[in-house]
């Protein structure tokens, strides 16, 4: 369907693509991963047209149509939201144009080709967009998608430019789900779902008729959606046909490979040399020798594959806590009309793991907020234990950061002068290094602003730690690195978060916080959507 040959692209000495070579198939489902900057978005925007590669060449069949969401920034105002959805079938009355040009093409075409065989399942998609046409199948349609990504159906008469961001990206996502590309392009597609909205989105994914392309720095959301793995790495683009599981396996196990092999090569060199030095003078082995001198100057060394820079992240040793760490008795807590929160109770015990979920919109970030001690309540009270010691990461954290400052000059608030804190070496840890602790504030990125958010954390020791959204703009290692974090740490843990591989392994409990209350499930959060599903169909 697509094929890249030998694309190059630098910016000044940065080479982003070293002549990489891939094929986009009819349903591929492909997982882009890669490091922050590895050039994963910069791959999709070439694909699209949007920059000019150096050279090679990117081969795209005119009939190929691509949708694209990318991570945030757009926006929609004027129409209702169900007319707005009703928008993306506009290019649907081409499409009988489309059909009637790849059939003449087909004539042209070698019934022995896969390109042969893909031209036809393309246009039995757009028969059946054009079917789906019909008034009554695609407003059913456009409800279907609208009330899976968590609109209401009084949502449907609504002003988009009511919605805020989070909810107007969903509104992007439901437009092209609606529209059926070929190829669905999407950088982030859950940062702004909720665990349920996730979910559903999986759901309808693996039945999706056409192509995928997935940035995610979500493992089970890439599990579960995609069959092959394209890993951007100094350059080189280097594919797999699996999973992300399976890439992470075999690409350790190709890793090993080269090390065993140049390990190998090493010795035998070694050996020769050890022959060519022990009979240099001897005239009798004179011509061995040289035999050796010219097979050693010919052996291609084996190079063994770089390790990218893996960030290094440990919580403070938590000083001493008290069995109840938090209380909340009777708290109400609004904004004008909007009721958050209406008598909520809660306690929070020494040890506790709590995953918070619920929808968007239900107040999980208050409550954060709430337990963390920053946000004023309207009624009610909030009871600290007597040895509770919180530290906060906001939602917003990597945002709050002052943008005059530098790296260094920020973690090195965070300290206060305390002397048994090191910012240098917190930020070594988060990978900046010498002259890049001296860079400002507003020139790094979001991942990059992230690490300095964590690093700041480093300097005050807490036992009772809440953590909002602290995965948004970490790639895959870096959520790693501080998932064993968390699991090392020995103290009290709140995680706001959607993303279910990261919650997993670390919570024992899970927080649903809901309009109407909320409920504390003993369980993690794979277990808690098999409930939700289990509750669900009891009660259709």
């Amino acid at each position: 369907m697509i094929i890249l040959k030998d694309v190059s692209l630098a910016y000044g000495e940065k080479v982003i693509f070293n002549e990489i070579n891939a094929t986009i198939g009819q349903r591929d489902r492909i997982a882009l991963v890669g490091v922050n900057g590895s050039g994963k978005s910069t791959l999709i925007k070439a694909l699209l047209n949007e920059l000019e590669i150096d050279s090679g060449t990117i081969e795209k069949p005119g009939y190929v149509t691509l949708g694209y969401l990318p991570q945030d920034g757009i926006e929609a105002s004027g129409k209702t939201l169900f007319e707005e959805a009703q928008s993306a079938f506009a290019d649907t009355l081409t499409l009988q144009a489309k059909i009637d040009e790849a059939s003449e093409r087909m004539y042209e075409m070698d019934p022995e080709e896969e390109e042969y065989y893909e031209l036809i399942d393309t246009i039995g998609e757009w028969e059946q967009q054009l079917e789906d046409h019909e008034p009554e199948k695609m407003k059913s349609r456009i409800e279907r998608i609208l009330i899976g990504l968590g609109f209401k159906q009084e949502d449907l008469q609504r002003d988009t430019g009511e919605f805020s961001g989070g909810w107007q990206m969903r509104i992007a996502l439901a437009k092209l789900l609606l529209q059926n590309p070929s190829l669905l392009l999407l950088d982030e597609p859950t940062n702004h779902l909720d665990i349920l909205s996730q979910h559903w989105l999986e759901k309808y994914l693996e039945n999706y008729h056409g192509s995928l392309m997935v940035i995610s720095h979500d493992k089970a959301f890439l599990n579960t959606i995609t069959n092959k793995t394209y890993q951007l790495k100094f350059g080189a683009l280097h594919t797999y046909n699996g999973n992300y599981s399976f890439f992470e396996k075999a690409s350790a196990e190709r890793i090993a490979t080269q090390r065993k092999k140049a390990d190998n090569q090493d010795k035998e060199i070694k050996r020769q040399k050890e022959f060519i030095n022990r009979f240099r003078s001897n005239q009798k082995k004179a011509s061995m020798v040289q035999s050796r001198i010219k097979q050693l100057d010919k052996v291609e060394r084996v190079e063994v594959e770089r390790e990218e820079k893996k960030m290094f992240f440990r919580f403070p040793e938590p000083p001493a806590a008290s069995r109840k760490v938090v209380e909340l008795e009777g708290v109400h807590k609004a904004y004008g009309d909007l009721k958050v929160f209406t008598g909520i109770d809660l306690r929070i015990d020494k040890g506790d793991r709590i995953a918070v979920v619920g929808v968007n919109g239900a107040g999980k970030s208050t409550l954060a907020r709430i337990l963390a001690g920053v946000e004023p309540i309207d009624a009610g009270e909030r009871i600290a234990g007597v040895n509770t010691v919180v530290g906060y990461f906001a939602q917003q954290q990597a945002e709050e950061l002052d943008p005059k400052k530098t790296v260094l000059e920020e973690v090195e608030l965070a300290a206060n002068n305390d002397p048994n804190m090191n910012p240098r070496a917190a930020l070594g840890a988060m990978l900046f290094s010498g002259g890049e602790q001296h860079k400002s504030i507003d020139v790094l990125s979001g991942g990059e602003r992230n690490r300095v958010a964590l690093a700041k954390m480093l300097m005050r020791p807490a036992n009772f730690v809440i953590l909002d959204e602290p995965t948004n703009h970490l790639d895959l290692r870096s959520k790693e690195v501080l998932q064993d974090a968390i699991k090392l740490f020995p103290g009290t843990m709140i995680l706001v978060s959607h993303d279910r591989d990261f919650l997993d392994p670390v919570v024992n409990k899970v927080l649903e916080v809901r309009p109407d209350g909320s409920r504390m499930l003993t369980c993690n959060v794979s277990e808690y959507i098999a409930r939700i599903e289990e509750e669900a169909g009891v009660s259709t």
